[in-house]
C-alpha cells in the first residue's frame, strides 16, 4: 500500500509511521521542509508528497488545521484521479467537508471526512508513535451512508494504524459532539490555569489538578482555528457549562449548603449515568 500524509504534526508523523511501521510505502509533506526531509532521512518516509505522485496513492490523509486541508486538496484535485481514497484528520467537519465533497465531485476522487480520537498535550513529528491510534475510536463522515463497500474499503485501508472502532456520523453530529467532548475540555482547561493561585500550586496538587490542566498545553494558533469554525456549538456547550456554574456560585454566595449537596450529587449521578457505571 502506497499512503500519502499531509502535515507531519504528532497525527499526520503517527500515521506516517505506523504505516512505515507496517511496512507500507509512505510518501509525505510538510509545510517544514527540514521537518519533511527528516522523515525521509529516518526512514518513515519514502519521498515527498507531490502532484505527480499523489495519484500513485492509494490513501491520502490530510492532518493540518481545517483551512490548510481544504487550500491543500484544491490544489491536489486535479491530479488525484480515481484511486486514491482521500480522508482529512481535521477537528471540526462541517467547513472541511462541504468544500471538500464538492472537489471530490468536481474532479471524480473519492473523499471522505475523519478524525481520529486520539493525541496527547505535545505536538510536532518528535512526538509522533506508531501506536498512537492503538484501541482509539476513529470518526468517519462519507457523503454517502448507503456506501456499505466504500466504508470497508476505509477501514481496511486505516487498519494498518490500530483502530479500535469506527463511528460513522454526519459533520454536524461530529461538531456537535466535538464540542462537549473536546473543545470546551480544552477551553475550561486553558482558563482554569489562568488563576492566580496556579503559580504557587506545587506541594498542594495532585491528580485532579494535573488532569484538569493537561490540555492547557495546546497550540494557541490550531486550537484557536478550531473554535473559531465550530462557534456556535462551542458557544451552546459554554451557555450550558455557564448556566450550572451560576447554580454552584449562588449556593456558595448565599450559603445554601442543601442546594450545593444536592448539585454535587446530580453531578456525580450524571456522570454516573453517561459513563455506564
Amino acid at each position: 500500500m502506497t499512503v500519502g500524509v499531509v502535515g507531519l504534526g504528532l497525527i499526520g508523523g503517527s500515521f506516517a509511521k505506523a504505516y512505515a511501521e507496517a511496512g507500507h510505502t509512505v510518501l509525505a509533506r510538510d509545510r517544514d521542509k527540514v521537518i519533511q526531509d527528516f522523515a525521509v532521512m529516518s526512514g518513515t518516509a519514502a519521498g515527498p508528497l507531490t502532484e505527480d505522485n499523489a495519484a500513485s496513492c492509494d490513501l491520502i490523509l490530510l492532518a493540518v488545521p481545517p483551512r490548510a486541508a481544504v487550500e491543500c486538496l484544491r490544489a491536489l484535485a486535479p491530479r488525484i484521479g480515481p484511486g486514491p481514497v482521500v480522508l482529512d484528520c481535521c477537528g471540526v467537519k462541517r467547513p472541511v467537508c462541504e468544500a471538500c465533497f464538492a472537489l471530490a465531485r468536481e474532479h471524480g476522487f473519492t473523499y471522505l471526512g475523519g478524525h481520529p480520537m486520539a493525541g496527547t498535550h505535545n505536538s510536532g513529528f518528535r512526538y509522533a508513535r506508531a501506536n498512537l491510534f492503538h484501541g482509539a475510536p476513529m470518526v468517519i463522515v462519507p457523503e454517502d451512508f448507503d456506501d456499505i463497500l466504500l466504508l470497508d474499503r476505509v477501514k481496511k485501508l486505516l487498519a494498518p494504524a490500530g483502530f479500535g472502532r469506527f463511528s460513522v456520523t454526519t459533520a454536524a453530529e461530529h461538531d456537535r459532539m466535538i464540542a462537549f467532548t473536546s473543545q470546551m475540555a480544552h477551553v475550561v482547561s486553558n482558563a482554569f490555569i489562568k488563576s492566580p493561585t496556579a503559580g504557587s500550586h506545587k506541594g498542594f496538587s495532585a491528580g485532579s489538578y494535573r488532569d484538569m490542566t493537561r490540555v492547557a498545553w495546546l497550540d494557541a494558533a490550531m486550537w484557536a482555528e478550531l473554535f473559531m469554525e465550530n462557534r456556535d456549538c462551542l458557544l451552546a456547550e459554554m451557555d450550558v457549562f455557564l448556566s450550572a456554574m451560576e447554580q454552584y456560585r449562588a449556593a456558595l454566595e448565599t450559603g445554601d449548603e442543601e442546594t450545593l449537596r444536592a448539585l454535587l450529587a446530580e453531578g456525580r449521578r450524571r456522570k454516573e449515568e453517561v459513563d455506564g457505571r
